[in-house]
């Protein structure tokens, strides 16, 4: 299918809720174009180049080929007078083709990746987990409003992997995952060099 793209220097997860400001008139046309065909759009992570656009002549960013759909949720004036979107993430794709529209949109020719199994958590997971109830706790992401289901891999997975203060790379890797498993093993990796990473040093 044909979706457009919407490059960000931001990972979208199935499930997850992504806030944006937007003010560029190719994406409040990309919005009101979703509303009105009730469609989604697709979010990549920018590999290098920038996320506005800042000149006429400027190039499109390099992106990554795997992203997840977003789909309009709820969209609001802000107080700048700028358009307040929160897009919902869906399916996860791979952007088999893409191109510049003559508004400068970016369009991609996109492949639906398989639907992840849900997965059983173990006691080795009990520790991501524990942190994940920390992190929804906190008053930012409660505002959120994410959907988290404690008892099953694959949400747990994505939501940590959502919420965790890692490199958007990280992250990207995270997604392009196939299996909780193999994500819930590599959080467990990343949580391990976090705590190491926080101990103070030794003199």
């Amino acid at each position: 299918m044909e979706l457009p793209l919407f490059p960000l220097r931001t990972v979208l997860f199935p499930g997850g809720s992504l806030p944006l400001r937007i003010f560029e008139p190719r994406y409040l046309d990309m919005i009101k174009w979703c509303m009105r065909e009730n469609s989604g759009f697709g979010v990549v992570l920018i590999r290098t180049g920038e996320e506005a656009r800042v000149s006429s002549n400027a190039e499109q960013p390099d992106i990554f080929t795997v992203g997840t759909e977003a789909r309009i949720v709820d969209f609001n004036q802000l107080s700048d007078g700028l358009l307040g979107i929160v897009g919902r993430g869906g399916t996860k794709f791979r952007v088999e083709e893409s191109w510049e529209q003559s508004d400068h949109l970016l369009m991609g020719r996109v492949q639906a990746l398989p639907e992840e199994p849900e997965g059983e958590l173990t006691t080795e997971h009990e520790e991501l987990v524990v942190v994940l109830r920390q992190l929804v706790k906190h008053p930012m992401i409660e505002k959120l409003g994410l959907d988290v289901d404690f008892d099953n891999a694959r949400s747990v997975s994505w939501r940590l992997s959502e919420l965790l203060p890692i490199e958007p790379e990280i992250k990207q890797s995270l997604l392009q995952m196939a299996l909780p498993r193999e994500r819930l093993a590599e959080l467990l990796r990343i949580m391990e060099k976090l705590r190491g990473d926080e101990k103070p040093a030794e003199h």
